[in-house]
């Protein structure tokens, strides 16, 4: 039972953690997305753009904690699945499909974006040419306009944060329905005592 609830710990708390990486990130992809300034966007692309350009100029050692907090999640969900049962495999099954959808987003949109924004190629093939190792050469063709990048790189922010709460809310569901069911036993046991004490008596 402690394992359980220890490893459950493992996939929530790194999901709360890249949720709180993503609220900071909510007032420049807010302006970004949602609304519509009279003064316009410029100024909001402009400060998601240098915080995208600060984040990737950051140490080493910032990717390494992100890569272990990661780890740390499927590691959590391969200790609740080993020799689970049928209600793990539902919760855990499907909170694990997201976690890794959740990943798939973020490295084929949102480490891309970061690479694009740094190097500052959009839809220049030629900047994405003299950029070298910079960016991916091959996918070259599918740079899009700086303010379309930003967007795109906003809503996968939203997307992930998106998918991350459904992993929370299965979760929830998982721990709801273990207390339910532990507290069913409990007064089917309850009752039972109650039974064989009365038969006693009448004998």
């Amino acid at each position: 039972m402690a394992g359980a609830n220890f490893a459950q710990f493992m996939v929530v708390g790194p999901t709360c953690f890249f949720l709180g990486i993503l609220f900071a990130y909510l007032p420049y992809d807010y302006n970004v997305l949602w609304t519509n300034p009279a003064v316009g966007r410029a100024q909001y692309f402009d400060l998601l753009e240098s915080h995208i350009k600060f984040l990737y100029a950051s140490p080493a050692i910032i990717s390494r904690i992100l890569n272990i907090v990661i780890g740390t999640g499927i590691l959590g969900f391969l200790i609740k699945l080993f020799k689970a049962n049928e209600s793990n495999m539902l919760f855990d099954g499907a909170s694990l499909v997201l976690y890794m959808a959740g990943i798939t987003v973020y490295l084929t949109n949102i480490v891309k974006g970061f690479r694009v924004v740094t190097a500052g190629v959009y839809g220049n093939l030629e900047k994405a040419k003299a950029a070298g190792e910079a960016v991916d050469l091959a996918d070259g063709e599918d740079y899009i306009s700086r303010e379309d990048t930003l967007r795109v790189y906003a809503a996968s922010n939203t997307i992930l944060a998106l998918v991350l709460v459904g992993v929370l809310v299965l979760q929830a569901g998982q721990w709801y329905a273990k207390r339910a069911e532990e507290k069913e036993i409990e007064q089917f046991e309850k009752a039972e005592g109650e039974k064989k004490s009365q038969g006693k008596k009448k004998q």
